[in-house]
């Protein structure tokens, strides 16, 4: 149950916001921030899944204690819902320091930056979630920031201009991100720490699983676990919605305890179906197997023909697919692999697709 609890849905890509707000979705809303506060973990120890992260963020954090200084500007990547959030604040736990927390959306201006800065006390863990969307004058006050402990506020226009340096105390930035790739190398390379977070797998997330479930004073046997587990796109943030809907089911349907079989009818209910797909990646595979025969089909054709806009298709549901391996971006247009057809139950037309996820154009 490591999840980021600062993202704003409003910050999507436009057409993206209803497709997001689904419940395999991983931005989180009201009422998932708000469990998720109570469910957060408070030291490296609490915290589940991401073994390689956690060993060497320890070491980074007691090195920084022992010498009585900050600990390094820390960077931190990986898809939404894996943990940046919850570490950022296990990292001022861990130092003993406050935190503040912003995002790149939100800083438009590198006055929006000073103020924030000059605010800051000596230790404290600034958290900026999306650092690739913050603004490019701001990114450039952050290099000194970083590295000097200082900012240059400048006072006047034209001619008159006037740069007064302001020393700032020492602290820690702790930058998340969704999309590394984004940030320009100057930025990346004033992080002391940069750590990738990965996607969970069954086992971890079971285990997070049932932390929640004591926590929420939910019954749940081994199996329940795992069947919620397998639909949870290697999500905690996800594994954690399911479990709160399982839950509520349980306690209508059943006895209250939350088994295979109720899980399974639950999520079924829910339209999430073995492998965590929901009706949105399902229409689209469906538009893809039955209506173009595998494809290759351009995406604004399957997106028309799926009833959602171009970017939802590509932005929302095809990271998943192609992750699952059920559908192949190739240069003449979206393809779906064998896996798609075995999937959903369907039979491949003869010499349309072959096993590569290649469409044979000749039949044979």
């Amino acid at each position: 149950m490591n999840w980021d609890d600062t993202t704003d849905p409003s910050d999507a890509p436009e057409g993206l916001g209803a497709a997001e707000d689904r419940l395999v979705g991983s931005v989180a809303d009201g009422e998932d921030q708000a469990v998720e506060a109570a469910l957060r973990p408070k030291d490296l120890g609490e915290f589940i899944g991401q073994e390689k992260v956690r060993e060497q963020l320890d070491l980074v954090l007691r090195a920084a204690r022992a010498r009585g200084a900050t600990a390094d500007h820390v960077l931190l990547s990986g898809a939404p819902g894996l943990g940046k959030t919850t570490l950022s604040m296990i990292i001022a736990a861990e130092m003993g320091a406050p935190i503040r927390i912003t995002s790149g959306p939100a800083i438009q201006h590198a006055g929006d930056l000073a103020a924030i800065l000059s605010s800051l006390q000596e230790g404290e863990v600034l958290f900026l979630d999306e650092i690739h969307r913050m603004s490019r004058p701001a990114e450039e006050m952050l290099y000194m920031a970083m590295e000097d402990f200082r900012v240059d506020v400048i006072v006047g226009k034209g001619p008159g201009a006037t740069a007064i340096p302001l020393e700032l105390p020492p602290f820690t930035l702790v930058g998340a991100t969704t999309r590394a790739g984004l940030l320009p190398p100057p930025l990346r390379d004033r992080f002391g720490f940069t750590a990738h977070m990965e996607f969970y797998g069954p086992a971890e997330l079971e285990r997070v699983l049932h932390r929640s479930a004591g926590l929420l004073d939910v019954g749940i046997d081994t199996a329940g676990a795992a069947e919620i587990a397998g639909r949870s796109r290697g999500t905690p943030r996800i594994a954690n919605r399911l479990l709160r809907r399982v839950r509520d089911y349980a306690q209508v349907k059943a006895d209250g305890l939350v088994t295979r079989e109720v899980a399974a009818a639950a999520l079924a209910v829910y339209e999430v179906d073995d492998r965590g797909l929901d009706r949105l990646d399902r229409g689209v595979l469906e538009a893809l197997l039955k209506l173009f025969g595998g494809g290759p089909v351009g995406l604004s054709t399957l997106a028309v023909a799926v009833g959602e806009e171009r970017e939802t298709v590509e932005e929302v549901a095809e990271p998943f697919l192609v992750r699952e391996g059920l559908l192949a971006r190739t240069p003449r247009g979206r393809v779906a692999t064998p896996a798609a057809w075995a999937h959903l139950g369907l039979t491949p037309p003869g010499g349309r697709n072959t096993g590569n996820g290649q469409p044979d154009l000749f039949g044979t």
